[in-house]
């Protein structure tokens, strides 16, 4: 794909049902000008990602798509899982790739929840570089409180949120990486404290935010984790870290997720100290699903 592209990584929160979710990722693939480049569930966190890319005239069509699809088939009131929610069609984040910018985003995000409200009547709230003040850019402070009891109105349609599809949160932001590893334990209360140990708010790595959840499926914990600059805190050194204090506590890794997909150069960077990431799945890496979807 050339010229003008923008990256879309929605977030929709069913993560058990396959027909519900190719549904979504049917009504994704359908629009005009986009490519779908990786889809991925998760029934503890009950939630599935659906990363794609397109020209800044068409990816906020194909968003718009996966979001009436997800209104029209989830309801919250029947939804549980470990990962916040306040919608159905939860995050919306666009991420401008080449030949766009954060501002172009932020239109695109405008026009899109408008358009959410306008068209489906459910409200939507505006996060990180198109939120409408300071204290609703970080995502987390718009899903305060969740579904059943939200802590601030919707900037969009409301006070009360879609009795059944709840609110949606539309963005623009940069690149960021989101991962999650996984713990072969069973002690919820160890995530928690390697992930208070590590994110920023805790006084631990910059531009990292991080969480423990329970994986009872799996009678596992993860520590989840949201990388919103690499460049400032490299993905491998955060990695290194949740290992080095999960193996003080004689706990082993069980697993590394990566949602959505990785940017070339934080594996670049990374590989540059440790000959051991020039591995790395080149299906994970962003601009290899670009070049292999022209």
């Amino acid at each position: 794909m050339a010229g003008q592209l923008i990256e879309c990584v929605q977030n929709f929160s069913e993560g058990r049902d396959p027909r519900v979710i190719e549904a979504i990722q049917a009504a994704i693939a359908s629009a005009r000008g986009v490519r779908v480049l990786r889809s991925e569930s998760d029934p503890d966190h009950n939630r599935s990602v659906v990363t794609f890319a397109g020209s800044p005239e068409f990816i906020g069509d194909a968003a718009f798509a996966g979001i009436k699809a997800a209104v029209e088939r989830i309801d919250l009131r029947r939804h549980a899982g470990v990962h916040p929610r306040i919608g159905a069609a939860d995050v919306t984040p666009f991420i401008p790739l080449s030949g766009a910018t954060v501002a172009d985003c932020v239109e695109i995000a405008h026009r899109t929840g408008q358009r959410v409200w306008d068209e489906l009547r459910v409200p939507v709230y505006f996060y990180e570089a198109a939120a409408l003040s300071p204290e609703r850019a970080p995502l987390e402070n718009v899903r305060r409180g969740g579904f059943e009891r939200p802590a601030l109105a919707p900037d969009l349609g409301g006070p009360e949120l879609n009795p059944t599809a709840g609110a949606c949160a539309i963005g623009a932001r940069k690149l960021l990486i989101a991962f999650n590893v996984n713990l072969n334990t069973d002690d919820l209360g160890l995530a928690r404290a390697i992930a208070r140990k590590i994110r920023a708010s805790s006084g631990g790595f910059a531009a990292l935010k991080a969480i423990g959840v329970p994986l009872a499926r799996r009678k596992q914990v993860q520590v989840s984790m949201n990388l919103t600059d690499f460049e400032r805190t490299p993905l491998d050194v955060v990695l290194a870290a949740v290992r080095s204090e999960a193996a003080a506590r004689q706990v082993e890794i069980a697993e590394i997720q990566y949602i959505g997909l990785v940017p070339r150069k934080a594996i670049q960077d990374a590989a540059s100290r440790d000959t051991e990431w020039s591995s790395f799945d080149p299906g994970l890496i962003l601009e290899e699903r670009l070049e292999a979807n022209p």
